[in-house]
């Protein structure tokens, strides 16, 4: 069992474009997060105020997600579970801007959207899959997978 969990962090072994590409995007979507989550990891159970229908714990999952998911993504440190924190989190939000608040895809007026989110929780979707690359710290750790 421990052996599959190793295997799971493992990043696939991918060419060195391949390997910069994927830390450009996890340096940029990693620091995001870190600053969206930094207000909310401060009150971690009430981000969303007293009025808010979402419970202090899961207020607390998406804090953590956020601000934690940003640092293992920005370090390549466990990177698939960083990464599905995150995925989970814009899960719920682009479902919270789609059908609560039916917000556009793209809202001509700058106004809220569910546009970020959605390319978040793909990017999200995609480090899950392809792991951190070789500039991270999943692959000095614990190396490639060489059997996927």
């Amino acid at each position: 069992m421990k052996e599959k969990i190793r295997k799971c962090m493992q990043p696939l072994p991918h060419h060195t474009c391949v390997s910069v590409a994927l830390l450009i995007l996890r340096l940029i979507m990693g620091s995001a997060f870190i600053i969206h989550g930094w207000g909310k990891i401060q009150n971690p159970m009430a981000w969303m105020g007293p009025q808010a229908p979402v419970p202090g714990f899961l207020q607390l999952l998406a804090a953590v997600s956020e601000f934690c998911g940003g640092i293992g993504l920005v370090l390549g440190l466990l990177t698939p579970i960083a990464s599905l924190g995150i995925a989970f989190t814009m899960a719920v939000a682009v479902m919270t801007h789609m059908f609560m608040l039916k917000d556009p895809f793209v809202n001509p007026t700058g106004g809220h959207s569910y546009e970020l989110a959605l390319v978040y929780l793909g990017l999200a979707i995609a480090f899950v899959n392809l792991g951190a690359g070789k500039y991270s710290l999943d692959h000095k750790l614990l190396g490639d997978r060489t059997n996927t």
